[in-house]
């Protein structure tokens, strides 16, 4: 999986949100809220350009205190609600 191209983390008034730039996302016409560890997770995929469910909840064990189940849950439902608005492929 990888980002869409064009959607970016942005601080606005004190949150974080992903927001569409550029023509490829001209329909998209939304703003997307992230709490503090949802923004760790869009920085963290970006870096990792590819990424998976495995690869997000390793790096999110490795940054947190959190244990591998509750990782592994919190990730793939962040990822689902990404693929849902779609702004990952």
């Amino acid at each position: 999986m990888k980002q869409k191209e064009g959607f970016v983390l942005r601080d606005v008034c004190g949150e974080h949100v992903i927001v569409g730039e550029g023509l490829g996302t001209i329909d998209f016409g939304k703003l997307i809220s992230l709490n503090e560890t949802a923004a760790w997770l869009w920085r963290k995929a970006g870096e990792m350009g590819d990424f998976s469910i495995d690869s997000l909840t390793a790096a999110l064990c490795e940054e947190y205190e959190v244990s591998p189940e509750q990782a592994r849950a919190d990730v793939e439902a962040m990822v689902a609600q990404w693929q849902e608005i779609g702004i990952v492929e």
